[in-house]
């Protein structure tokens, strides 16, 4: 395999080979390596330096290059031309195979492997591994593991090859194997713009790099569809269902740098092959993504069929069960309370919206108390694993998430539940409907039966869904569902101002501060910059809060931050806090720039059905077997592992962003504001951040950034016609 070293040797190219000691260095984005030699001849390893799809210690190594010498490191080889064929004698080969490349062998099976069948180990796993069977500690699980995972290695090695041959780094290589087998290659050969689609963290502009490598013309229908798609993708990415047709136009020509004519023709064949749908919103020509489209329609056809018919507890008496339910429950429900509970009982779907400290539990206990009294089947659910058991533990009562409950089938990756297989319950409550996207919220709907009913609760003044559409203010807007917004706060709740301050925020106030000495669960730290801002973030999280408050850094404080990037961004801080809250992440794994280890607090980033681990949860690591490669994380409970070309799905959680706390909340909340984050400032996200916070919430920033904060009320509308939708098809 050829590299392209930026930094060319002069002198006369010569001919190394050798055997791999050690890998010193080795980035899996660019292939970048510096390896340690055992060169014939010499007495001493050399190094080398080049560009490898994959290395491991043992392997066996052909190059040509120049040697120079380093001011820093001294005398090195640098290659223009790198080449690693397996280890041919047999202590490279017990080196390879003990080096963790291999799962399944270690250093001491790699030993057995070697003493048994010398030079012939490799041989022996690909085309006879039952003789395995006849080694001690070697059983059928063992002998699968280790025949598998040497056809995955050998499978991915041939695909690195042929993406780094072609400018692309190596990271992606395991997930583009397990995503398209053995027919990897072929599938990239013949429609490279797929990977954009199909492999997480492969963006449209790598695709489309290799597509030209492969000889793909800037200007062919092949590039211009895929650049239209890529395009709708990125503002269904930013929470739109669709795009107005002139302006996905232009945003394609712009990006691909092609003729508009061409553009027009390919959404054109878009439309015409079904992948894209175009409807009108506000007068105006939109495209829809075609699964977008039929997910925004069936949300509001499903809806439309469930405001259908009768309640299925029609007949209940309120007035009569508002007393028996305060009875039960020991709790007097105010005026606005008990009309919120009539509304709902009287009617087959409902909606209650309002922020904290305004009785949302109450109401929904009192409701599922009295409807169970009638002996019907209820199901409650939420969009993620945490916001599931806050429900549960709020309710007494069973909740899942969405996925959970309609029965996700990782084989088929669709689910089991559905308009052929309804849910058996007559009523379904979905608890923290403003995180439900478009997508989720209609596959819920289509497996609710005709005769069921239907509440759905949230807060509506969070931030919409990381996905795309604002299903739950388009469903209140639309006035098709009745609706409840309950606006007061009780007494106890008022006396926290965590509660008080976030109703002032919604409300375009500033939050107020307490008095000297005055106990509170809310504080703002002034700080002029930055830099004063990051410091006193670090101090407040690692010392100052754990010892005022006998919180926990790690299990107890979340850091929230708006943006991902700069000094006060979730990368930075992420490493900061790592270093100071878990010394030992030194002896971790490191992947993807990040280095996992046990103790780390991590969130998955995607939705990953296979694991049942989805966007936002938060985890911590409880093992890293290096020899293995796996990392294992527990999520509430649950044990869960990650071989080591699935890490790209983690992050570290020390600190994440303020979309990614939706639906969690935490004991302590950390929010730095900066005039730098201009950009994100806006109201609904700071109130979002500060309703994370169950016993404290500490905002350290610029006074002048937390008025811009309050004051900002962005009125960018999401595009989608759903409220429209609704209007039409309601009663």
């Amino acid at each position: 395999m050829r590299s392209s070293m930026t930094d060319k040797p002069s002198a006369p190219l010569e001919h190394l080979a050798g055997t791999v000691e050690r890998v010193t260095y080795h980035s899996p984005e660019t292939g970048f390596c510096v390896l340690r030699i055992n060169v014939a001849g010499q007495k001493e390893p050399v190094s080398v330096v080049g560009s490898a799809a994959n290395v491991s210690p043992g392997e066996y190594l052909e190059c040509e290059g120049a040697w120079s010498n380093d001011r820093t490191y001294g005398l090195q080889f640098k290659t223009t031309f790198l080449k690693i064929v397996p280890p041919g004698t047999v202590e490279g080969i017990e080196k390879y195979l003990g080096s963790g490349m291999v799962k399944g062998v270690g250093p001491h099976f790699a030993k057995v492997l070697v003493s048994a069948f010398g030079e012939e180990v490799f041989n022996v796993i690909e085309n006879d591994p039952k003789r395995l069977l006849k080694l001690p500690g070697i059983g059928r699980h063992r002998m699968e593991r280790i025949t598998g995972a040497w056809a995955v290695q050998k499978a991915v090695r041939e695909i690195m090859v042929f993406l780094q041959s072609h400018g692309i780094g190596s990271a992606r290589a395991f997930r583009i194997y397990k995503t398209y087998g053995d027919d990897a290659i072929k599938k990239v050969k013949e429609d490279p713009y797929r990977l954009s689609l199909d492999i997480h963290g492969l963006g449209f502009k790598t695709a489309d790099m290799l597509a030209q490598k492969l000889g793909v013309a800037a200007d062919s229908l092949m590039r211009a569809q895929a650049g239209v798609r890529h395009v709708l993708q990125e503002i269904s990415s930013a929470g739109h269902c669709a795009e107005a047709r002139k302006r996905l136009a232009e945003t394609a020509a712009r990006l691909l740098e092609i003729p508009e004519a061409v553009i027009e023709s390919a959404i054109d064949h878009e439309v015409r092959e079904g992948n894209i749908i175009e409807d009108d919103i506000g007068g105006k020509p939109c495209l829809y993504l075609a699964h977008l489209f039929r997910a925004e329609t069936g949300v509001a056809d499903n809806l439309t069929r469930l405001l259908k018919g009768k309640a299925p507890w029609a007949g209940i008496d309120t007035e009569k069960a508002i007393p028996w339910v305060e009875n039960k429950t020991g709790l007097k429900l105010s005026e606005s309370q008990q009309e919120a509970v009539r509304l709902v009982l009287n009617n087959k779907a409902a909606v209650i919206t309002g922020g904290p400290g305004v009785g949302k539990t109450t109401i929904v206990k009192s409701i599922l108390k009295i409807i169970l009294a009638k002996k019907i089947d209820i199901a409650l659910c939420a969009p993620t694993g945490r916001a599931a058991k806050r429900l549960s533990e709020a309710t007494g009562m069973e909740s899942k998430t969405v996925h959970r409950l309609l029965e996700y089938d990782p084989m088929t990756n669709g689910f089991k539940r559905g308009k052929e297989n309804p849910l058996d319950a007559s009523l379904v409550v979905m608890d923290e409907a403003s995180m439900a996207d478009v997508a989720l919220m209609n596959r819920l709907l289509s497996a609710i039966p005709d005769h069921a009913g239907l509440l759905i609760v949230g807060d509506i003044d969070q931030l919409p869904s990381v996905g795309p559409g604002a299903v739950l203010s388009d469903i209140i807007e639309s006035g098709v569902i009745s609706t409840v917004r309950l606006m007061e706060i009780f007494r106890q709740a008022a006396s926290s101002k965590i509660i008080v301050n976030a109703h002032r925020i919604n409300s375009g106030e500033m939050p107020v501060k307490a008095e000297p000495d005055e106990p509170t669960d809310f504080y703002f730290i002034s700080a002029g910059t930055p830099e004063e801002i990051h410091e006193r973030l670090i101090s407040s999280v690692t010392e100052r809060i754990p010892k005022r408050f006998g919180l926990h850094p790690v299990r107890d404080i979340q850091v929230l931050t708006p943006m991902n990037k700069g000094s006060l961004g979730v990368k930075s801080l992420n490493i900061e806090l790592q270093k100071i809250l878990n010394p030992q992440a030194k002896a971790g794994i490191t992947r993807f720039g990040i280095t996992f280890a046990t103790g780390d607090k991590v969130m998955q980033t995607v939705n990953n059905y296979d694991k049942e681990v989805f966007n936002g949860d938060i985890g911590w690591i409880t093992g890293v077997d290096s020899e293995d490669g796996i990392v294992k994380v527990n999520f509430d409970g649950r044990p869960v592992a990650y071989e080591i070309g699935e890490l790209d799905e983690l992050s570290l959680a020390y600190a994440a962003t303020i979309h990614k706390s939706q639906g969690s909340e935490y004991p302590a909340v950390v929010i730095p504001l900066s005039t730098e984050h201009y950009v994100l400032l806006e109201r609904n996200l700071l109130y979002t951040a500060v309703t994370r916070g169950k016993r404290l919430v500490v905002i350290i920033g610029q006074p002048r950034a937390l008025e811009m904060a309050v004051r900002n009320r962005k009125a960018n509308r999401r595009v989608t016609k759903l409220r429209e939708r609704l209007k039409k098809t309601g009663p």
